[in-house]
């Protein structure tokens, strides 16, 4: 158990091949994994499916790959705020599937728990039911959505201990301990890496069975989307 620990992205990232399958976790650029994401560019990896909810924004996290024409399909349910992904969508060099968001998780969730499928009324009677199976149930149209697994998963934690048990911060949580459970090999990097004993059962948000990997980061950006301020108050 305590072989999940790796020094560095490098060292995760050995085995990543062109043509993989790469789920990455986060919202927006909130959570991203920062180093794997910056590895993967450096190898230049390419033909990548790449399946979250946005592939990048504002030029940021994810949209690298789309500007090294690393990326042959993306599978999200976000493009606005991206103009690489849309360009190069409009242009025909990337496949893009759009899914709507709570369809996306769902999917997601569905792989990791070995399920076939599952019904959903989202879509129904719109462009996201082309090429798709309906079923009617108790006089409701339905959609059978399929489960989205991959080769592997990126993900980023704020805690997680050598056995990868993991506990997120914020929206950085969503969808990560899904694509977790639903990859192959789950590659995790944490802000910090405790001990074994340091993560009390309760708070651990996904246990380390669902993890392959995991080192610590280190000099995080954390980019912000759009930047708000509230105006100083005027002394009356």
């Amino acid at each position: 158990m305590s072989g999940k620990r790796v020094a560095d992205a490098g060292e995760a990232l050995r085995d990543v091949f062109e043509g993989a399958r790469i789920m990455v976790g986060g919202f927006g650029l909130s959570g991203n994994p920062e180093h794997c994401i910056r590895e993967l560019h450096r190898l230049g990896t390419k033909g990548l499916t790449i399946i979250a909810n946005n592939i990048g924004n504002q030029g940021k996290g994810l949209a690298v790959l789309l500007q090294s024409r690393q990326v042959r399909r993306a599978v999200c349910s976000y493009i606005g705020g991206n103009p690489d992904l849309e360009q190069q969508y409009l242009a025909g060099e990337v496949e893009v599937s759009l899914t709507p968001q709570g369809t996306l998780a769902e999917r997601i969730r569905a792989g990791g728990a070995g399920l076939g499928g599952f019904l959903t009324p989202t879509g129904v009677g719109t462009i996201v039911a082309e090429g798709k199976e309906t079923l009617e149930y108790e006089g409701k149209r339905y959609l059978l959505e399929r489960p989205l697994t991959a080769d592997f998963a990126f993900i980023r934690a704020e805690y997680g201990d050598p056995y990868g048990n993991l506990r997120f911060k914020g929206t950085a949580r969503n969808f990560s301990p899904h694509m977790a459970m639903a990859a192959k090999v789950a590659i995790v990097e944490v802000d910090h890496l405790v001990g074994l004993g340091d993560l009390a059962p309760e708070d651990i948000h996904l246990p380390g069975i669902y993890v392959q990997r995991i080192f610590e980061g280190r000099d995080y950006v954390d980019p912000i989307e759009f930047r708000t301020t509230r105006p100083r108050p005027t002394a009356e």
